[in-house]
């Protein structure tokens, strides 16, 4: 079987940051990641689950909400996945995700999407955790530039 891409990256290597995994055509796939792999030290689903709602909602309501196609966390749990039109400059691609991020340290009241009704784990939940993590990326990606988002950067 042929190796997918993601898995061709050395995992050893890698720091905390945000990268371009892959371009499909016009699709642009950002390898957000919060944690060092195998470091050891993960996102808790609790943290993951709230960040994934907060982040999907403030990326979705954004200027550049058309061309926002996927959110979501990685399985390993050491960052996200965000999905985005290839007509999304570099430079957009990472202040929206900046912006995102501040605005997940901001957010207070109820997490968007969190009722039975509307997730299929509406009590895993913890939006202290998912804002301590967005606060490391915040410090993480403060200074973050276009030619940053290559794995060999």
């Amino acid at each position: 079987m042929k190796t997918i891409a993601s898995f061709t990256v050395d995992h050893d290597r890698l720091e905390k940051g945000m990268y371009i995994s892959r371009v499909d055509g016009d699709v642009v796939t950002y390898d957000i990641r919060m944690k060092k792999p195998n470091g050891g030290d993960y996102l808790s689903n609790g943290a993951m689950h709230t960040f994934e709602h907060l982040f999907a909602t403030f990326a979705r309501n954004s200027a550049f909400a058309d061309s926002v196609l996927y959110v979501g966390p990685m399985g390993c749990r050491t960052g996200f996945y965000l999905l985005l039109r290839g007509s999304v400059r570099p430079e957009d691609a990472i202040a929206l995700v900046q912006d995102c991020f501040r605005a997940i340290c901001a957010f207070s009241g109820k997490i968007p999407g969190s009722e039975r009704r509307e997730c299929g784990n509406y009590r895993e939940h913890d939006l202290p955790g998912a804002q301590a993590v967005a606060a490391d990326m915040t410090q993480v990606l403060k200074n973050w530039r276009p030619e940053d988002l290559s794995y060999e950067a």
